[in-house]
């Protein structure tokens, strides 16, 4: 009996030891947002397409490139750092018609799993915006690690997703009188990001 207790609290130390093991084989590395972008486009008046960004954003990714179960990635955006290149829209798109910023002062990411798809790979995870949040899936790009000549090492990854904006509560809406809206309801979301291992 003592011999059996034995085995199995050996098997389980090694276990663990696994699972630390491969935990610990994923790097960590920090966005630079001097090397990234987080922006959106979407449809105006049917006809137009208007773009703009995130200014204000941090996060940290877990990544080792042969081992995909250790990847995490963790994203805060500023709300009010939206920018448009228009004052006027900007304020408008921080207010309760659109993103709420005073009350929602964060939009977030976090994934649950990293996994292959056909020639390319997807990271599924919870978007939270306007204090909603939904599992998305996104199409990525994962570029690195590589050596930068300033002795960093740099990872890149790269994604687009559509998401109807009506299923975060971002609700006002226009319409026209050809039956179109002032605003698309449907938000391509555009994140090209560089990170450092810390």
């Amino acid at each position: 009996m003592v011999t059996e207790f034995k085995k199995v609290c050996i098997l389980l130390i090694f276990a663990l030891f696994a699972v630390s093991s491969s935990v610990l084989a994923a790097d960590t590395y920090e966005i630079d947002a001097g090397h990234s972008t987080i922006g959106f486009a979407v449809k105006h008046l049917a006809v137009g397409t208007t773009r703009g960004s995130f200014t204000d954003y941090a996060g940290v990714f877990n990544f080792d490139p042969n081992d995909y179960s250790t990847f995490e990635v963790d994203v805060t955006i500023q709300t009010k750092s939206i920018n448009t290149n228009l004052e006027a829209r900007d304020t408008h798109l921080r207010s309760g018609d659109f993103l709420d910023a005073e009350n929602n002062p964060t939009i977030s990411f976090k994934s649950t799993r990293l996994e292959k798809r056909g020639e390319g790979q997807v990271i599924v995870g919870d978007l939270t915006i306007r204090g909603v949040t939904k599992q998305v899936t996104v199409p990525v790009t994962l570029a690195g690690p590589v050596k930068s000549p300033f002795g960093a090492t740099v990872i890149g990854i790269a994604g687009d997703l559509r998401i109807n904006r009506q299923d975060y509560g971002v609700a006002w809406s226009k319409n026209l009188d050809n039956g179109g809206l002032v605003v698309d309801d449907f938000v391509d979301l555009i994140v090209e990001l560089e990170a450092q291992k810390k």
